[in-house]
Order: structure tokens, then C-alpha cells, then sequence
């Protein structure tokens, strides 16, 4: 068991594409929550990092990885190729999912913009390979994963939205309908798309911990908590 916190800077090979990732693993993790990055973002997003920190002091590992290399990286097309962003995520999951020093912890998503859809579709099309215990979304576009991943999503799911992104919060919405697990939708009072105002990333990241502390508690293979919930 680790008695310090690790920071490791990682290389995951799926199929001859290497996407890098920055781990940290705090001593006794409670859970591992993997980051992903909106359109036009990468894993030095310091709103992620900002978020990643306050896990990583509640005892949470993270790790913040890059979906596309820097060359496919070039335009709409692939930045909002949802499949493509989801296929990834799972394979970054399984491999994390078979290293010693992170095997055995619950597993976490942490999406924004379109990383929240591939979060989405990641999780509820895993097809019992692994198993995903909680998802939040920031600022995220969840409904572009689709009726069919939204409804057969079974991980408590977090959607934080920022009451002045309209546009966003009405499609947050839309996706909250469409979903069927345990779930909370919160509206971050005057916060924009990107959550820039006085101390709206800190909700977000207040927010964000105590749901995967919540539902990332215990090891993996131990049965998780009773009970459903539906709240708004």
C-alpha cells in the first residue's frame, strides 16, 4: 500500500495510438476518477487540474488524459466525434482497470463539453467489461450521446450546469430527462459555460467531490450502496 502520494506521468497504448495522461494517487485512495476534456481542451486544462486537485485532497486518484493525439486534434469533426471520444475512454479504462497499483479501486468519470457525452456512452456501453460507479458532468454536453446511452446509463450521474449558460443548461435538461439512473442535476447561480466567475469552480469542485466520495467508497467488487434516487 502506498504511504506517499504518486504522480506519474503515463503512456496508454491502444492499438498503436499513445495518448498520455497525468496520474496522481493519494495514499489509500478512495476511488480513481478519469478526466474527460471538451472540444478545443486537453489534459492541461487548468479548470480540470483545478478539479482534479480537490479530489486528489479528498483522497480520490485522478487521471487526466488526452483523447486525441495533437494531430487528429484539427477540427470539429473529430473533436466532436462522440464515438470515437467514447471508444477511447474505454480503452484508457481497461487499461487502468489492469494496473496493480490501480486495479483494485472504483472507477469514476469526470467529463465537460463533449467529454461529458463520451462519459455518457463510455459508461453505459462498457458491455460488463468493467463497471463504472459515478459520472459528473461540468458544463457538459451529455445529450450528445444519444437517447440510447442516456437511458441505459446505470452509474449515479451528476450533471452541474451554470445558470447563465442557457443554451447549455436547456440541453442538460433535455438529457436529465432522458435518464434513468440516479441522478442530480445543479444549477451554479450566475455561472457561464466555462464557470470564470468568483468562486464558481469551487462549487463545481466541492460538488464534484462529494459525489464520487459518495459513490466511489470501497473497493471494487464490493457491493455498492442500496437503493435508488431521483432528485432535481
Amino acid at each position: 500500500m502506498m504511504s506517499t502520494i504518486l504522480r506519474e506521468e503515463i503512456g496508454i497504448d491502444l492499438s498503436g495510438v499513445v495518448l498520455p495522461g497525468d496520474l496522481v494517487c493519494p495514499p489509500r485512495a478512495a476511488g480513481l476518477v478519469l478526466f474527460a476534456h471538451g472540444s478545443g481542451s486537453s489534459r492541461l486544462s487548468l479548470r480540470n487540474r483545478y478539479v482534479a486537485g480537490h479530489l486528489n485532497h479528498a483522497g480520490i486518484a485522478t487521471l487526466l488524459t488526452d483523447l486525441l493525439l495533437p494531430e487528429e486534434d484539427v477540427g470539429l469533426a473529430q473533436r466532436f466525434d462522440i464515438g470515437l471520444l467514447a471508444t477511447r475512454l474505454e480503452g484508457i479504462t481497461c487499461a487502468v482497470s489492469g494496473m496493480a497499483q490501480l486495479g483494485h479501486l472504483r472507477l469514476g468519470y469526470f467529463g465537460a463539453s463533449t467529454g461529458a457525452a463520451a462519459a455518457v456512452r463510455a459508461a453505459a456501453m462498457t458491455g460488463g467489461r468493467y463497471r463504472i460507479d459515478a459520472v459528473v458532468s461540468r458544463g457538459g454536453r451529455p445529450d450528445l450521446a444519444g437517447h440510447d446511452a442516456l437511458a441505459a446509463l446505470s452509474a449515479p450521474t451528476l450533471l452541474i450546469v451554470g445558470g447563465a449558460d442557457t443554451e447549455v443548461l436547456h440541453l442538460n435538461e433535455r438529457a436529465y430527462a432522458w435518464m434513468s439512473c440516479e441522478k442530480h442535476f445543479e444549477i451554479v447561480a450566475g455561472a457561464t459555460h466555462l464557470f470564470e466567475e468568483p468562486g464558481a469552480l469551487e462549487v463545481v469542485a466541492r460538488l464534484a467531490a462529494g459525489w464520487f466520495a459518495t459513490h466511489l467508497a470501497g473497493r471494487r467488487g464490493a457491493e455498492p450502496a442500496t437503493g435508488e434516487q431521483e432528485t432535481s
